[in-house]
């Protein structure tokens, strides 16, 4: 069968450009063999590496054979390395890509990148469709610009399970949400479900567009390939920046109830027949219909939490957890903002402000710690989770003031880099909240690391 017509792509960086060296473990076999951070691996057994998948199938043995590149003189130095049955080589790489980002043309019209202030930075706008990030991080991809070639290697490599954007299954309906490739993506999916690969699949669900007998066309689809292990169904997010949608499911309680219900029997059937809900909703359907999330059993183990997918119940869970299992802790938080007259504020999004203050209930039941939810004017439209939470919104919406206050900010606002979305650093942040006579910290935003964050900031860890 000849190959459909796929999406073309760009990359980010020339091809061929080889694997850079970040880090070498002391005593490993890349240290024994003289490997350097700053050096290149520029042939792993006689193959040029063109990402993480590359290096682990060809050095997946005891021995290695290498060229490494030295910029220090330019030379190129053949290496054999050897390992024990369990060693790792030793070395960390800057990337997990040597050939570049493959970016997406695809036209989907939903697409939140389309729909960022003009003044973003570019690394926000860059857009990936490739699918080796899907395997190696996570990422969702459409498989639209994917070759029989690369397809065949997902298949032979094993690189399972992969995440992969669905959106509807009428092919002028995914035509229409993104773009005149769309039939592609299918193609390949089938090939990868035919050659064994497991799927978690995605469907950004648009008021008008795939939903309704749409969504029940693509959900019986879904349901005839056991292969799709999961399927999340999560909202289209807007801002004041899009030009084609204005309102969501956020602003329509009954739209929401009415993509549960619909739901309801598919995932009865799963439950039924495989022991799995399989088909999800994320946490924002349940929240905007008015309904209770889910118990945790039926998020099949979470394997779509970071797609939105059962967060809430887990935080929920978690907090009964803590308050049963590091009780003594809660009242030693909670004695200490007593004694010292300070009162607690746990910043978040608009979404999750419900869910967090169950948390600080749990802690001060006298009303001592409390949420800060920042409204989100940088975004603007329905956008109000705490990983969009930006410098301009939060230090504007905090008051002057913050004397005998303690503020513990969420690290999913920051990048690895510590930065905003809108470029702000957290150090200055912190350094501009202390100002205003704050004591502050930085958490992961679920109840055990608030626990933790809050002993540190008060001196109770030690």
């Amino acid at each position: 069968m000849a190959e459909q017509k796929r999406a073309d792509y760009a990359s980010t960086k020339p091809l061929a450009t080889g694997a850079w060296v970040a880090a070498v473990e002391e005593g490993s076999p890349a240290w024994e063999a003289g490997i350097e951070p700053g050096m290149r691996i520029d042939r792993v057994n006689g193959v040029v590496p063109r990402d993480l998948v590359d290096w682990r199938w060809e050095a997946d043995g005891a021995v290695c054979e290498l060229e490494v590149f030295d910029p220090s003189d330019g030379s190129v130095t053949p290496c054999e390395l050897w390992r024990e049955p369990g060693q790792d080589w030793g070395i960390d790489f800057t990337d997990v890509l040597f050939d570049g980002i493959r970016t997406c043309v695809n036209a989907c019209q939903f697409c939140f990148m389309a729909m960022l202030p003009p003044e973003a930075r570019s690394t926000l706008t860059l857009r990936d469709d490739d699918y080796r990030l899907s395997f190696l991080q996570g990422n969702f991809v459409t498989l639209t610009n994917v070759s029989d070639e690369e397809a065949e290697r997902i298949v032979t490599c094993g690189l399972s399970p992969m995440n992969v954007s669905i959106h509807a299954i009428t092919p002028e309906v995914r035509c229409g949400l993104i773009g005149r490739h769309a039939d592609r993506g299918i193609e390949v999916l089938e090939r990868l479900l035919a050659g064994g690969i497991e799927v978690h699949a995605q469907i950004v669900l648009c008021p008008g567009i795939n939903d309704g007998e749409e969504l029940a066309a693509t959900l019986d689809w879904v349901e005839a390939r056991p292969g799709i292990t999961s399927l999340a169904i999560v909202p289209l997010g807007y801002t004041k920046h899009s030009r084609r949608f204005h309102s969501s499911y956020s602003d329509d309680a009954e739209a929401s109830r009415a993509v549960v219900r619909l739901l309801e029997p598919y995932q009865e059937r799963a439950r039924r027949t495989l022991g799995i809900t399989r088909f999800q909703l994320s946490d924002e359907f349940y929240v905007d219909a008015g309904l209770p999330v889910p118990p945790a059993e039926t998020y099949d183990g979470y394997p779509q939490f970071y797609d939105g997918i059962g967060m809430l119940r887990s935080f929920l869970d978690e907090t009964v957890l803590v308050a049963r299992e590091r009780a003594y802790d809660l009242r030693r938080v909670e004695g200490a903002l007593v004694e010292r007259g300070v009162r607690l504020e746990l910043v978040c999004g608009e979404a999750a402000a419900e869910t967090i203050d169950e948390f600080c209930h749990a802690l001060s039941p006298d009303g001592r710690a409390g949420t800060r939810a920042i409204r989100n004017d940088y975004f603007g439209g329905d956008v109000n989770v705490t990983g969009l939470i930006v410098s301009e919104d939060l230090l504007a919406q905090l008051p002057n003031d913050l004397a005998g206050m303690l503020v513990i900010l969420p690290e999913v606002m920051f990048n690895f880099d510590k930065l905003t979305l809108d470029g702000d650093t957290q150090a200055h942040i912190l350094e501009e909240l202390r100002g205003r006579g704050a004591l502050v910290a930085v958490s992961t935003p679920n109840p055990g690391d608030y626990l933790d964050a809050l002993l540190a900031a008060l001196g109770l860890d030690r």
